[in-house]
């Protein structure tokens, strides 16, 4: 006879709460985000730090200092224009027009990019600073680097995409670098060096031209120098605007991920007074009782509570007292 199938006891499925995904039993960490099993999304008691606004600041400061270097880079068709005008007119002062014309531009350019690297600089710190509350997070160098690293010399050759790698591993739930941040980077150091020299090479070459054009071949050595020159700005705008654009696409992605696990964090047990908890309290008060996550301590239960003697009044005479009784029978019988 067929022996009836045996039966396993239903169990109710883990949920990892950063990502949501079913976790097993048989790995130690989430296969989906990397968070170790059965720990929250965020780390109580841990600060974190709001990045959307700071990230929606820097993303448009770093596209108007790109639309500003931009407009800097194209700024030799305007010389060349200026100088056969000049030519045709034989009136050496309209190539000054010109020169004013490039300071002009690159007055907006040096105030657009002195705004964005402060605030790139304060984004990078405060989402460097809120991996350290994500657990399975694997931080690689410290908070400071956040900030530093940006400010040492040639230090800012390496350490800015080591921290920006990191913090998008950790928020992404990578465990290799993206390669979002390889562009980023690549196009970043070929318009930070390739602006130095092509600066150099422009200025040398502007240095040797006539101070005063009195005949064709003067004038005619101001439009090769424009034309040089909006060749060789050519190769740094091109990754200007690279870099700028998946800079901004890399802020926006890590500032979205980094809030929506920040808002799915609800304490797992009492927090000390003053700090600020990830589930939406305000710093410094306490969760109101029966929250999510908080520890509810338990209600002493009511003990039933003997009925009161009657009272007696001023109108009742007091009772006798009963004689105990004999063993035996009564006396006198």
């Amino acid at each position: 006879m067929r022996a009836p199938p045996r039966r396993t006891p239903w169990t109710v499925p883990m949920l990892c709460q950063t990502c949501g995904d079913v976790t097993s039993p048989s790995f130690n960490e989430c296969q989906n985000c990397y968070t170790p099993l059965g720990q929250p999304a965020v780390t109580p008691g841990l600060a974190t730090h709001a990045v959307r606004g700071i990230g929606l600041a820097a993303s448009i400061a770093v596209g108007v200092t790109a639309a500003f270097y931009l407009l800097s880079a194209l700024a030799p068709v305007a010389g060349m224009v200026l100088a056969r005008q000049a030519e045709r007119d034989g009136d050496s002062e309209v190539l000054l027009g010109a020169m004013l014309f490039e300071v002009a531009l690159s007055l907006p350019f040096v105030v657009a990019y002195l705004t964005a690297a402060v605030l790139v600089i304060i984004w990078t710190w405060r989402a460097r600073k809120n991996i350290d509350a994500f657990p399975g997070a694997l931080p690689v160098l410290g908070q400071g680097w956040a900030i530093a690293g940006w400010l040492v010399p040639f230090a800012n050759f390496v350490v800015p995409v080591r921290v920006v790698a990191n913090i998008a591993r950790d928020s992404l739930w990578r465990r290799s670098t993206p390669w979002l941040v390889v562009v980023w980077w690549a196009a970043w150091l070929v318009f930070s060096v390739g602006e130095r020299l092509f600066s150099r090479k422009n200025d040398l070459e502007y240095t040797q031209l006539p101070e005063t054009a009195v005949d064709p071949a003067d004038f005619q050595a101001y439009v090769d120098y424009y034309q040089g020159a909006l060749g060789r700005n050519a190769i740094p705008a091109i990754a200007c605007v690279v870099a700028a654009a998946s800079f901004i696409v890399l802020i926006r992605k890590i500032s979205a991920a980094q809030q929506d696990r920040i808002a799915r964090a609800t304490p797992a047990w009492p927090y000390a007074p003053g700090t600020p908890a990830p589930g939406g309290f305000a710093p410094g008060t306490p969760a109101p009782a029966g929250a999510p996550g908080t520890f509810a301590p338990p209600q002493p239960q009511p003990q039933p509570q003997p009925a009161p003697a009657p009272q007696a009044s001023a109108d009742t005479p007091p009772a006798s007292p009963q004689a105990p009784p004999v063993p035996g029978g009564t006396i006198g019988a």
